[in-house]
């Protein structure tokens, strides 16, 4: 296996690089006669694309306009792969020349080379974010399959630049750019924004992933655990270097008798767990949390390498982000929603 595809019944592989001529990726395991339009993928990848976020987005401005090249007639799934294509218009690889002979702190170009002999320079080549608008892609298809059966995913800011919400009031998120469910911690995460941009540096944060109406029982006892699965797609994404679920780390200082979540015959009275027990949905909501990285790319100087192993500094221009939130929360929600979709269709398997 080369690393590329996700899933075992709802298989997803994505290809493209990020100044290559386009990004995409190919669905296999989708159910037959499912209702499936471009406008399905294309407000999912308008929310992830170049442009979008507000103060902390990148100028690049590329459409992303998403094309199905198979697997659908006359608006329905056919059960054969489905192939999603997104070209790209705005690349401009010349402004990456001097990046061929230099290694960036940060990126994966000296892991590339290491592990290929070969790597591609321009924007990062396969290792870029632009990557995730594939996964976003087939993660609407996904998220449509799971809104059939009464499932929603959705992802918000937390914390950005230290600057942490105190509440969750999820009519908020898309009333800020950030979207973040505690108005006034959004107001003082853009203000944080602006004052990074202007020192030449970039910021990380923190999104929490919740997905409701989930029923009980997916997810495997052993190898294949739903909270193992979660973590694994959720750290597959680029900028994300940590992951929990439920309670997570605060669960370290809890005594048991804190961190269990008592039984009632309405349901659970916490939820520590995060809705997931041994590997196994419980039927409350599940709740992940992922922190994310600043952007490796920065306007100060750095001290890194050439080729040649010999001492350099770099100081990186181009077009990025001051973080990867918010583009990055639909990101979050496709490697949720695909987790999830691929574990109620293996499920059907055996129920």
């Amino acid at each position: 296996m080369a690393g590329n595809t996700f899933g075992k019944v709802f298989q997803v592989t994505t290809w493209g690089e990020s100044h290559g001529t386009g990004i995409g990726a190919v669905v296999d395991g989708c159910p037959p006669g499912f209702p499936l339009a471009p406008e399905d993928i294309q407000a999912e990848l308008d929310r992830r694309r170049p442009g979008q976020g507000g103060p902390a987005a990148s100028p690049r401005k590329e459409p992303d306009r998403i094309e199905i090249l198979s697997g659908v007639f006359e608006g329905r799934t056919t059960g054969t792969p489905i192939c999603l294509a997104i070209m790209n218009k705005d690349a401009h690889s010349k402004a990456y020349d001097h990046l061929r002979e230099i290694f960036r702190p940060g990126h994966g170009d000296i892991t590339y080379l290491k592990k290929y002999g070969i790597r591609d320079h321009r924007g990062g080549g396969r290792a870029s974010a632009r990557e995730t608008a594939a996964r976003v892609a087939a993660g609407a298809i996904a998220k449509k399959l799971l809104a059939h059966h009464g499932i929603t995913v959705i992802a918000y800011t937390v914390a950005l630049g230290g600057v942490s919400a105190e509440k969750r009031d999820l009519a908020a998120i898309s009333r800020n750019p950030l979207g973040c469910p505690d108005a006034a911690a959004a107001a003082r995460m853009i203000a944080r924004i602006e004052e990074v941009r202007a020192q030449g540096d970039t910021l990380g944060g923190i999104v929490e992933i919740l997905a409701t109406d989930c029923p009980a029982g997916l997810g495997e006892p052993v190898f294949d655990k739903l909270d193992g699965e979660l973590a694994g797609a959720l750290m597959s994404i680029g900028a994300v270097k940590g992951v929990e679920i439920g309670a997570g780390f605060a669960a370290a200082a809890m005594l048991g008798s804190e961190n269990n979540d008592p039984l009632t015959p309405t349901g659970f009275a916490t939820n520590n767990a995060g809705g997931i027990l041994a590997g196994i949905s419980n039927g409350d909501a599940i709740v992940c949390r992922v922190a994310v990285k600043p952007i490796p790319s920065i306007a100060k100087p750095q001290q890194t390498v050439d080729l040649a192993n010999q001492p350099a500094t770099i100081t990186i221009g181009g077009r990025h982000d001051i973080s990867a939130i918010p583009r990055i929360l639909p990101v979050c929600e496709a490697m949720v929603a695909l987790t999830l979709t691929d574990h109620l269709l293996r499920q059907k398997t055996i129920a």
